[in-house]
């Protein structure tokens, strides 16, 4: 009895570890498995003979082992050497075991593939894939996958659980319906992923499709998969007009007060979007709304005169941004447009001292009308808004869905409460390309601020070689003398050994140190200025502190990492250096430079780069100083790096595609589309849906939703 337990207790053990390791690949199912496909191919269908084989190709080749030893110079390794009658071939391998010196004797005849290379003595393979062979050992008749696999999960295994989940008939039923199949000219669900799994011998162009996913196994693949996340978005938008929000019709006494006082007009732009925005409130369904505007469109504005509508109904209001610093920003902007006003105004952060954090979540948990700024601490556990009718999230490509969700759901942890949903305005600077937004934004309404306010003049954008960085520091300190202030941006806060970057600490010494008023350059004194430095380390007293300083005009040059990237808006800082820009991400190069050209005095970003530059740097680096588009610089951003850097965590907790590629794939997309809104118009739609998105998304839909 014990013995039998002992064994229920092992295999239970096993199964677990073995979940375990399939959890690390995304692998929760037998629909996953079926979908984990294979990363490239190896052609064991054909044998290259030894004397045809050339550097730099790889092969699958055979021949008889006649010689085989361990060498130490330069390093410990086995090496054997195969021949085939009419050339020879030197095996290479660094790491290796008793029992493959065994099997791969003299005299015993193998199969090896891999890539083959010039070696010292002639051709080799290092740590080539060998298998014992026979005279009349048959070769493969199709080609071999390589998945995707983890730690402790071999290919031999992996290809198991993969075969065995392809003999259930149900896995492989086709969910498209069969006319729109046929309608869109897609291969059938089973023999798509059969093929795919089990491809057959191919040559020439069918293998270089295959090998590049341009096949029409592929097409079915990115299709279906384009086809589950717009069905997705398009359902939950569907479902969405269904429900119930408070209905925040338009009173209009606290926005007409602001607008009157404010010291300038909004542009048609604002005008356009803020109508728009005003239109959703007076819906009784949830508002589900992406407001895009190029930095320094004038999105804070719109997003104060929506709260000022939700506290004119007696509701409550957060506008959550990511960094303290932004958070702050909007507070102090929000406090001088709306003193005077009869209008509670709550901050809360996470470095708030207990009395003030105290009185913040008491007035929010009352249901007093008020507007809530703050960071990630808006929707921490002791947060509760019972009053809450409208969630504002600044840059909200910064916040995972997890997080928005949960601001979202804040009004209902008071008991009683009515199940009216949140309205919900999310904010972007980040244009979204039309690929992406038809893709992971399908499900909202989008309104774009595409004016600038008067009286913004273009940003210079120069690019520097890092050798040129004295005349940079003269042209900085000269232009600070005339009354002007500086961003210098570095990508650090600390020296690394494994990076050689200027860092921010370093880089304010330098700085403190030549602007002392001691130092020379070409004859000339340097001016005397002041140098502060602000990064995200730093407490929220000390950042509050600087940033003040600085806003003052107390300080001349700011040395920062980069959490100026986002909002920050000083009108006499007029000047941003970027150390090391090659180090950075070209959404981030056009925030940064965003921070100046916000009066009507001339500005400029200088992008200090070091050579060599890599490809991406380069294509980076051209694409900044070529366009002041965000858009353009979006698009460009897509084709680049792919749509992570845009989603940023829009996605988390799901994977981004997987197979499909927006900057390629945009005819699939826009064939999925309008497939999803055909699947949705049939009588039985929700059920197709339904088993389509639970193949492809799983339990992971709610993702969508945030």
């Amino acid at each position: 009895m014990a013995k039998k337990e002992t064994k229920n207790k092992q295999a239970t053990s096993k199964k677990t570890t073995l979940a375990m390791r399939f959890a690390r690949l995304g692998i929760h199912r037998d629909d996953d498995l079926i979908l984990h496909l294979p990363l490239r191919y190896e052609d064991y269908t054909k044998l290259t003979p030894l004397a045809q084989l050339q550097a730099g190709i790889t092969v699958c080749s055979e021949g008889v082992v006649v010689h085989s030893e361990i060498q130490y110079r330069p390093r410990r390794q086995w090496v054997c050497v195969i021949e085939d009658g009419a050339s020879i071939l030197t095996l290479r391998f660094f790491t290796f075991y008793p029992s493959q010196q065994k099997a791969l004797a003299p005299g015993k005849r193998i199969r090896v593939f891999g890539a083959v290379r010039e070696g010292h003595y002639g051709l080799e393979i290092v740590h080539p894939k060998t298998m014992v062979v026979h005279e009349n050992t048959e070769l493969s008749e199709r080609l071999t996958p390589v998945y995707p696999t983890t730690s402790g999960l071999t290919q031999e295994a992996l290809t198991r659980h993969i075969h065995r989940a392809l003999n259930n008939a149900t896995l492989l039923y086709d969910l498209l319906p069969e006319d729109l199949r046929i309608q869109e000219q897609l291969w059938p669900w089973a023999r798509t992923i059969r093929f795919l799994h089990q491809p057959p011998r191919l040559t020439g162009q069918e293998l270089d499709a295959l090998t590049e996913r341009n096949h029409p196994t592929w097409r079915r693949i990115k299709f279906d998969e384009l086809l589950a996340q717009q069905l997705s978005l398009k359902r939950y938008r569907k479902q969405r007009a269904l429900r119930k929000a408070t209905l925040l019709s338009g009173r209009g006494s606290l926005t007409s007060a602001l607008l009157k006082k404010l010291s300038f007009t909004l542009t048609d732009a604002q005008q356009r979007v803020w109508r728009e925005i005003e239109n959703d409130l007076a819906q009784p369904v949830p508002m589900h709304r992406l407001l895009q505007g190029d930095v320094g469109s004038g999105k804070t504005v719109i997003a104060v005169l929506a709260a000022l509508r939700a506290v004119e109904h007696g509701k409550q209001t957060v506008l959550m941004a990511p960094t303290e610093i932004l958070a702050e920003q909007h507070y102090r902007k929000l406090s001088a447009w709306l003193a005077d006003m009869p209008i509670q105004l709550v901050w809360l952060s996470g470095g708030m001292s207990g009395v003030t954090h105290r009185q913040a979540l008491k007035a929010m948990a009352d249901g007093t009308p008020l507007l809530a700024v703050g960071t990630h601490a808006l929707f921490q556990r002791d947060v509760a808004l019972p009053h809450l009718v409208l969630a504002i999230v600044d840059e909200q490509h910064r916040f995972g869905v997890a997080q928005r969700l949960a601001l979202r759901d804040k009004k209902h942890k008071t008991k009683g409460n009515d199940d009216d949903e949140v309205h919900q305005l999310m904010m972007s600077a980040t244009p979204i390309p039309r690929t992406l937004a038809m893709s992971f934004y399908a499900d909202l309404d989008v309104s774009v601020i595409d004016q600038l306010p008067p009286g913004r003049t273009p940003v210079v954008t120069r690019l520097v070689n890092q050798q040129r960085r004295e005349e940079i520091i003269a042209h900085v300190g000269k232009r600070c003398a005339e009354g002007a202030q500086t961003y210098w941006v570095c990508p650090l806060v600390e020296e690394s050994e494994k990076l050689d970057l200027l860092a921010a600490h370093t880089l304010y010494e330098e700085l403190r140190e030549t602007f002392s008023g001691s130092n020379q350059y070409q004859d000339e004194t340097f001016p005397q200025l002041t140098v502060g430095l602000l990064h995200g380390r730093m407490k929220s007293a000390e950042k509050t502190e600087i940033m003040e300083a600085f806003i003052r005009g107390e300080i001349q040059i700011l040395v920062s990492t980069t959490v100026i990237e986002v909002g920050v808006d000083v009108a006499n800082a007029t000047t941003m250096v970027v150390e090391h820009a090659e180090r950075f991400g070209l959404a981030q190069l056009h925030q940064l430079r965003g921070r100046v050209g916000r009066s009507e005095r001339e500005s400029q970003c200088i992008l200090l780069f070091e050579v060599p530059l890599g490809e991406t740097a380069k294509a980076r680096l051209k694409a900044i100083y070529e366009s002041n588009d965000g858009f353009a610089i979006a698009q460009e951003d897509l084709r680049i790096r792919g749509p992570g850097e845009l989603l940023g965590a829009r996605q988390s907790g799901t994977p981004l595609l997987r197979f499909a590629d927006l900057d390629h794939d945009e005819n699939i997309l826009e064939r999925a589309s309008a497939v999803a809104n055909q699947i949705l118009g049939l009588p039985e739609g929700e059920t197709i849906a339904e088993k389509i998105i639970n193949r492809w998304l799983g339990d992971k839909v709610e993702f969508f939703k945030a």
